[in-house]
């Protein structure tokens, strides 16, 4: 088998079969094929697609490019969840621990932040003491004991994503379909779940810009994990504004303290809630999700759902007393409020320009080799809906960094609000539901 007649192949339309998929994979992770006629077959892939059939069996193929993660030893149904990046997105600090609360075991392996986009694992880090680097039976003792564990992935799975995600950044490919959802669905099989619930996000602050790009591609990853035996479902959520209020690592590590506490912003709980419910069904501890919204409320008010945060964050060496107490959090020695120079409706709020405005403050990184400060970034005080008059607080920036280099970032929050003279309808957080 010749790798430049499977590039023709698909060049031409072709389908490509299981044994030339898994030559093309095996000889580039083995380093027998070059990073050129890789490229080639990308740029082929973009241009004529992939079939159900090709996507899923690639999507295998990188799973089994490196470990699968087995978490036999973890009792009962595992469940996880994936979000496709967003900003202010917190949700697995919430969600997490409380459909651990109801004995469902969560074994959870997330990324950190890069660009606009903040990590899961970098806000857990923030909590001071928290290790996200655990060895395998270590995890699957915590799961066993407390319900929860979020780790960082660990470099031997799904290699074949690595090479061919950094390949496909500088070769003008990561706009396709099927390879993105291979990347995303390649590493959540491998980390070995019962099921798996996808939040896809659309809007300025997404990497899928439209519904309709979002529905295609979150049905391209159900699909993949049907076929490849997963309950995998999906829900399609508005990005085109920051969920909840805060941005940065710490200030959304103690906006979900808050939510846990029945605190929350009203977006960010709906997401919670219902995307809870929906794990609750697929570990079918109810027989349909909207049953499980009543006993989901019972657990935020009685304190189970924050007690597992807790003991999760107290098994990875976490500083637990900043949970009781979030004022113990690092400050930030700059704290500005952006005022309003109109007055109005805010009509939307450009997600990616305040996702990439928290970033220049410090919470994000521009390249991996950065250094996060965890108590900057960013919390809004309007809403898309809200009134604003001349003179009200926007939203107030915390940074570390000096006034020349934050001065202009002030300004790029500001004009990321954009107002209209009427009050508009606020759209409902989730748009779709796959399964």
């Amino acid at each position: 088998m010749r790798m430049i007649d499977i590039i023709t192949k698909k060049r031409d339309g072709g389908i490509l079969s299981e044994k030339e998929i898994q030559f093309f994979i095996k000889g580039y992770v083995d380093g027998v094929i070059p990073d050129y006629q890789v490229s080639a077959l990308l740029m082929a892939i973009i241009f004529k697609g992939m079939n159900k059939e090709e996507t899923a069996i690639l999507t295998r193929e990188m799973m089994l490019s490196g470990d699968v993660i087995d978490l036999s030893g973890i009792e009962g149904i595992k469940v996880d969840k994936h979000s496709t990046g967003g900003v202010g997105d917190k949700t697995s600090l919430v969600l997490g621990p409380l459909v651990a609360s109801f004995g469902v075991k969560v074994a959870k392996m997330s990324g950190r932040g890069l660009g606009h986009t903040g990590g899961t694992i970098d806000k857990l880090e923030s909590i001071p003491g928290t290790q996200t680097s655990i060895a395998k039976q270590a995890f699957i003792d915590q799961v066993n004991h407390v319900g929860c564990a979020i780790i960082g992935q660990t470099g031997s799975i799904v290699p074949a994503d690595k090479k061919l995600y950094s390949l496909r950044d500088v070769t003008g490919t990561v706009e396709s379909i099927p390879l993105i959802a291979a990347s995303i669905m390649s590493k959540k099989l491998a980390a070995g779940s019962n099921t798996i619930l996808l939040d896809v996000k659309f809007g300025s602050g997404a990497f899928m810009k439209t519904l309709d790009d979002a529905r295609l591609l979150a049905k391209t990853m159900v699909e993949i994990g049907s076929h490849l035996g997963r309950d995998t479902r999906a829900i399609l959520t508005d990005m085109d504004q920051p969920l909840g209020l805060a941005v940065g690592n710490s200030l959304e590590v103690i906006e979900a303290i808050h939510t846990l506490h029945g605190h929350g912003p009203s977006d960010f709980v709906e997401l919670c809630t219902q995307a809870a419910a929906i794990m609750l069904e697929q570990a079918h501890v109810v027989k349909h999700s909207q049953d499980a919204l009543p006993l989901i409320d019972a657990k935020i008010k009685t304190g189970e759902a924050f007690n597992v945060f807790k003991a999760m964050i107290k098994a990875q060496g976490g500083d637990t007393r900043v949970l009781d107490n979030p004022d113990l959090f690092a400050k930030s020695s700059h704290v500005i409020e952006i005022r309003s120079e109109k007055a109005g409706f805010v009509k939307h709020i450009n997600s990616l320009e305040i996702g990439v405005g928290a970033m220049k403050l410090g919470a994000g990184r521009q390249t991996k080799e950065d250094v996060i400060d965890m108590s900057s970034g960013v919390i809004l005080k309007k809403k898309v809906g809200d009134e604003v008059k001349v003179g009200d607080l926007l939203c107030v920036a915390y940074t570390n960094k000096k006034e020349a280099e934050y001065r202009e970032v002030l300004i790029q929050l500001h004009d990321a609000f954009e107002l209209s003279a009427t009050k508009i309808k606020v759209a409902p957080i989730i748009h779709d539901y796959i399964r």
